[in-house]
């Protein structure tokens, strides 16, 4: 057997013993900003591999849709840094609740996944079946804390870092996450979203996210 087909072999036995390798979503243009209500906009700088975020006195959020064969993820990673950023605010108040970086997993029942427009983060997430983890820097909440979204019901908040600057890598357990969140087992993986908020303490946000990918 020559190296190069013993090789092979070894590979496709590793690949077929190891299921659900984690999967990269690149910044590769395929992510559209949306604004919130007042459509005030980010900066957003697509690189490959990560993105770079300017939030001055800013919102908006980054979106695109989940690939078909990552919607089953349970589990997510990536990298984070903020080099400036804003202060303290009460995340569960409506309005003053601005924060540094905060990364949207948006998951629905399998009738609406298969019907309603998964580009559109404004039609997805007002649809009855559809719930959200956001992962967040920033607040004035310990690390841990799980808090729901003065916006809508079906967004909840977990604090992963307060606020301050600073480079930090992350990996969350998504369906662990929503039992704790929801009750319930997680659906179907179906929009990410990337959102930086500085618009009500007319702060100053520079951030970068990278590395994001799903198992």
């Amino acid at each position: 057997m020559s190296m190069t087909y013993r090789a092979l072999i070894i590979a496709l036995a590793l690949t077929a013993a190891t299921p659900g390798l984690a999967q990269q979503i690149p910044f590769d243009g395929s992510w559209r900003e949306q604004g919130f209500l007042r459509l005030f906009t980010n900066d957003f700088v697509q690189k490959g591999g990560s993105l770079d975020v300017i939030s001055d006195g800013t919102v908006s959020l980054l979106w695109r849709a989940v690939p078909e064969g990552a919607r089953d993820a349970g589990k997510a990673a990536w990298q984070w840094a903020v080099s400036e950023g804003v202060g303290p605010t009460d995340l569960a108040r409506k309005g003053g609740d601005d924060r540094n970086l905060a990364l949207y997993f948006v998951f629905t029942d399998p009738q609406t996944a298969a019907t309603v427009d998964v580009n559109s983060a404004r039609k997805l997430l007002q649809a009855d079946g559809t719930r959200a983890l956001v992962y967040v820097w920033g607040g004035d909440a310990t690390a841990g804390t799980v808090l729901p979204s003065p916006y809508h019901p079906g967004l909840v908040t977990v604090i992963k870092r307060g606020p301050g600057t600073g480079q930090f890598s992350e990996s969350v357990d998504l369906r662990a996450d929503y039992r704790r969140a929801f009750g319930a087992e997680a659906p179907v993986l179906v929009g990410l979203g990337v959102s930086a908020d500085s618009d009500d303490t007319d702060g100053r946000i520079a951030a970068r996210v990278s590395g994001l990918r799903l198992d």
